[in-house]
């Protein structure tokens, strides 16, 4: 790695995101050796030191610290991946850009638009590269469905619809708040589903589709109140446990979005369909190598939904894996997406979606959990530039 320049990352937050990130750039010098840059494992960062001395054990990380802010103003540290609760977000990536530290943050960007404003500032003003976490553009399935749409082969596009269901939160006696839990309390995560998941659904769908215009949603919390592990109190619950809009976006097409966590049997079915006036597509996460593809131009008599398995080496991304047939998982979207912030310090290009583009989509949540409070349509006032 010698001739390599190496870019020293400082990791704050040792969870799922924590671990899933540190794989993907451990994978970087395997897969993708031909870059300029590549990531160094400098440090990582929690607030208990016998788990974060574990991780960076475990993981490869040359050091560790139990304050951020100690991270932040080290010399040796060249970006910053912040894996943290939403709540934190906003003030850890305004220091790391008063830092001049490059931030990859994870989704979504922060709890109000309030704190996002002053985060796009932050790193505009400090002129530092950034990126946010929004793994699912980076699947090879999903990224295909971009290429057709922007070939035009769909013509003009009519409808997009999307959802994404769990069942994990459905038990009364799950309590909220804590480090596994902080999802469920409305002070650390902002909302509930509309952030969590939509937050994905949304970004993809302008990615895809352009921007949305305005919305029309409703909301429901099923179970009003559950005891936080802060206080040991039982509290009322303040995130969305169930979300539905429906949206036009600037191209003139309909959207329709459904998200819950009380989809009984559903562990992560996050799907989307695009109708266009030649063509429609549509995707599944649980089937993820798939793209399914309906061409209207196709002869009658063969004319059906076919099957696309991306695996093919001129399909996106997958000339860095195996062999045509083989399948890769979800981990290789953070991989991607990594490998795409590393380029993109070699092209000078920016790695989407930037802070401004996730602004974009907090918009959109922003609009759809006051559309539900006041029971009408909201303008987002997105300005999508893709």
């Amino acid at each position: 790695m010698s001739n390599k320049k190496p870019i020293r990352i400082g990791l704050i937050g040792t969870g799922l995101m924590g671990r899933i990130h540190t794989n993907a750039y451990k994978r970087i010098p395997d897969f993708f050796h031909e870059f300029e840059y590549m990531p160094v494992l400098q440090a990582v960062c929690a607030r208990r030191e016998d788990k974060v001395k574990a991780f960076a054990e475990q993981w490869g990380y040359a050091s560790y610290e139990t304050d951020w802010k100690k991270l932040i103003a080290r010399d040796d540290i060249d970006a910053v991946d912040i894996c943290t609760p939403n709540d934190t977000h906003a003030e850890i990536a305004i220091a790391a850009a008063k830092a001049g530290k490059m931030i990859l943050c994870e989704k979504p960007l922060s709890r109000t638009l309030d704190e996002g404003e002053a985060m796009v500032k932050a790193v505009e003003n400090a002129g530092v590269k950034n990126t946010v976490w929004y793994n699912y553009r980076r699947v090879p399935a999903v990224t295909m469905a971009k290429q057709l749409v922007d070939s035009g082969k769909l013509g003009k596009i009519f409808h997009y619809r999307a959802n994404f269901l769990q069942d994990w939160t459905i038990n009364p006696e799950l309590p909220q708040g804590g480090d596994a839990l902080w999802r469920l309390d409305v002070d650390a995560a902002g909302s509930g589903v509309t952030g969590d998941l939509l937050a994905h659904c949304i970004d993809n769908a302008m990615w895809l589709n352009g921007g949305i215009r305005d919305v029309s949603a409703m909301t429901e919390t099923f179970i009003k109140e559950r005891v936080h592990q802060g206080s040991g109190k039982v509290q009322k619950v303040g995130i969305d446990d169930a979300c539905i809009f429906h949206c036009h976006f600037d191209n003139g097409s309909l959207g329709l979005f459904e998200a819950t966590r009380y989809a009984r049997g559903h562990k992560a079915l996050y799907t989307f369909e695009i109708n266009g006036e030649h063509a429609s597509i549509r995707w599944d996460l649980h089937d993820m190598n798939w793209l399914e593809f309906f061409d209207h131009k196709d002869e009658s008599r063969l004319r059906g939904w076919r099957k696309i398995h991306i695996t093919e080496g001129e399909q996106p991304y997958m000339n860095r894996w195996w062999i045509p047939g083989t399948s890769i998982g979800y981990e290789h979207s953070f991989i991607h997406q990594a490998a795409d912030f590393f380029l993109s310090l070699q092209t000078g290009k920016p790695c989407t979606p930037t802070f401004q583009d996730a602004f974009e989509t907090q918009k959109v949540c922003q609009a759809v959990l006051d559309s539900a409070a006041s029971k009408s349509w909201k303008e987002t006032g997105v300005t999508w530039k893709g």
